[in-house]
């Protein structure tokens, strides 16, 4: 039983690995969120689309929103994390430190919720996707699998869904706009923004200013 436990667990994880290397060119057919989601919400509407087609506005506001140090920290954030911790033990609002990586580390290899199987989970693949992808593939599947809006999965198809156009064309205000309501993309209205998203969307421009013109910055960018 030991011996079959062993080679089981040893299958997994060469198949894990080698689903790992495959996605650092192919996009993943679909994640447990999405299925989750389209048979909650009944509907379904995704578009990948390549790095180069996203534009730099978006790219600007997802780092500047969620995670300013994505460019230069190896897939956690450990200031944000021990900060998160801070607030939690004060019984503030529960608020994770998950960075960009995390994200897409439980966005396409995991599923929804909290757990310490799935939190371990997501360090290991958090772990193996910054080593074998590199940043500019992990902002890629970010902007490619995340939700941003009620059944709506990627950039693409939330641009075309909120304002009528492709990613690249969206404005500094528009892609800020769609960044303000990814914590819960369930719950805020993008177009026309509520006040919450009108609020979230002026601070996350400022920070789009703020960040940019590091070398960091710049090669995640790919301009």
């Amino acid at each position: 039983m030991f011996k079959f436990i062993r080679k089981v667990i040893l299958y997994l994880f060469v198949a894990h690995l080698i689903y790992i290397v495959v996605l650092k060119w192919v996009n993943p057919p679909f994640t447990i969120t999405q299925v989750q989601q389209g048979f909650e919400q009944g509907k379904f509407k995704r578009d990948y689309i390549a790095y180069d087609e996203m534009g730099r506005n978006i790219k600007l506001a997802v780092i500047g929103s969620e995670d300013q140090k994505f460019p230069v920290h190896n897939g956690f954030d450990m200031d944000g994390i021990q900060e998160a911790i801070e607030k939690n033990k004060e019984g503030k609002k529960l608020r994770g430190g998950s960075t960009i990586s995390q994200q897409v580390a439980k966005n396409v290899f995991l599923w929804q919720g909290r757990s310490w199987l799935r939190k371990g989970l997501e360090v290991y693949f958090t772990f193996m996707i910054e080593k074998i992808w590199g940043k500019q593939r992990i902002l890629e599947m970010y902007l490619n699998t995340s939700e941003m809006g009620i059944g709506v999965f990627g950039v693409e198809a939330a641009s075309e869904y909120y304002f009528n156009k492709p990613a690249k064309d969206l404005t500094k205000n528009e892609a800020a706009r769609i960044a303000a309501a990814l914590p819960l993309p369930r719950k805020y209205n993008v177009n026309p923004p509520s006040s919450f998203i009108s609020r979230r969307a002026s601070h996350i421009e400022r920070q789009m200013r703020n960040i940019q013109g590091s070398t960091d910055l710049e090669k995640v960018l790919g301009e």
